[in-house]
């Protein structure tokens, strides 16, 4: 089992989460009260969906995890899933995302839309080119190691 399954297992189990498919169709997602909050769409990551402000605020933090990556000005970070520490992080964010989300929305249902994840990709950009499957991590590894091995 990887820890992307081992992720999603226990994130079943949360009362105040349901599962589905995301509005990207790509992989699984989890969504709280009309928010998505997280998406699975490789074995080994997984999107979440912190808000802005939220990101902004952890940056320091986020920035000293190396299996978190964060694009600037993004609402949606992407946690890799190595281990089950790895899993143990995004389970603490999962429960910042939902923190977040009630308290910057509340009930009022004009808000509840999230905005698309990074696997959206508006028509009006150009797509982007195919290379081998893993070639993008293995450099991403090679340049940004992420320190907890590879046993699971």
């Amino acid at each position: 089992m990887t820890a992307a399954h081992r992720a999603m297992a226990l994130l079943e189990s949360w009362p105040n989460l349901v599962s589905g498919p995301p509005k990207c169709t790509v992989g699984h997602a989890f969504a709280s009260a009309g928010h998505e909050i997280v998406h699975f769409h490789t074995a080994d990551s997984a999107d979440l969906h912190l808000t802005c402000t939220a990101v902004e605020r952890l940056l320091p933090q986020l920035r000293h995890s190396s299996a978190i990556r964060v694009r600037p000005g993004a609402s949606w970070i992407t946690v890799l899933l190595d281990c089950d520490a790895d899993v143990q992080l995004l389970l603490g964010l999962v429960s910042v995302a939902l923190k977040e989300h009630s308290d910057e929305h509340g009930e009022d249902p004009r808000l509840r839309l999230s905005p698309p994840c990074d696997w959206e990709r508006p028509a009006e950009l150009p797509p982007v080119p195919a290379s081998r499957p893993g070639a993008a991590r293995r450099m991403v590894d090679r340049l940004i190691p992420h320190g907890h091995g590879h046993g699971h």
